[in-house]
């Protein structure tokens, strides 16, 4: 019996050792990014989103005075350019929203106002997918702690991968006709 159950453990093992390496590769992931934007003119940075993806990014203007009057504008379109989140004169904020088209979604910061001159820092936070759930919530509503909420995050992980797979295989499928 014992020999047996040690098997089972290191199959389990390697099993969660093979999902977690899949997770890490194919599952969409937190892009936390620095961007120098220019005293003048507009920098973008895009992602490559699925469709019906939750999207959530945190944004910061890091300043080096110490009055923040630094103030930037922040544009964020879907791949068909509609707008989904538009905010001006922002030293910080956040965006949120689940995609209704795969694509480049792309978002755009510029310039409003910088008192010192210069280029000006700005922080993103960009999380997509199973990185953007708030698994805090999830333990709480369900009332799960320690190895079971490793183990629901993993379920999440493996329905990612799922869906990433058969994303490829439709994408396939698409280009081949």
């Amino acid at each position: 019996m014992e020999g047996s159950a040690m098997v089972r453990g290191k199959v389990l093992l390697s099993i969660l050792v093979m999902v977690g390496f899949a997770c890490d590769v194919l599952v969409e992931k937190s892009h936390a990014i620095w961007v120098n934007l220019p005293a003048a003119g507009t920098k973008c940075v895009y992602e490559e989103i699925h469709q019906n993806v939750v999207v959530l990014a945190d944004y910061l203007v890091i300043s080096d005075f110490e009055s923040n009057l630094t103030a930037i504008s922040v544009k964020v379109t879907s791949p068909f350019g509609n707008v989904l989140h538009h905010k001006e004169n922002v030293t910080h904020g956040q965006f949120a929203f689940t995609t209704s088209e795969a694509g480049h979604h792309i978002a755009c910061l510029s310039v409003d106002s910088n008192p010192g001159g210069g280029e000006v820092s700005v922080l993103i936070d960009w999380r997509t997918g199973i990185a953007a759930k708030d698994w805090e919530s999830v333990a709480k509503k369900e009332k799960i702690q320690g190895v079971e909420l490793e183990l629901k995050k993993l379920e999440g992980y493996v329905e990612a991968i799922r869906n990433h797979v058969f994303y490829i295989k439709e994408s396939g499928n698409e280009n081949s006709e």
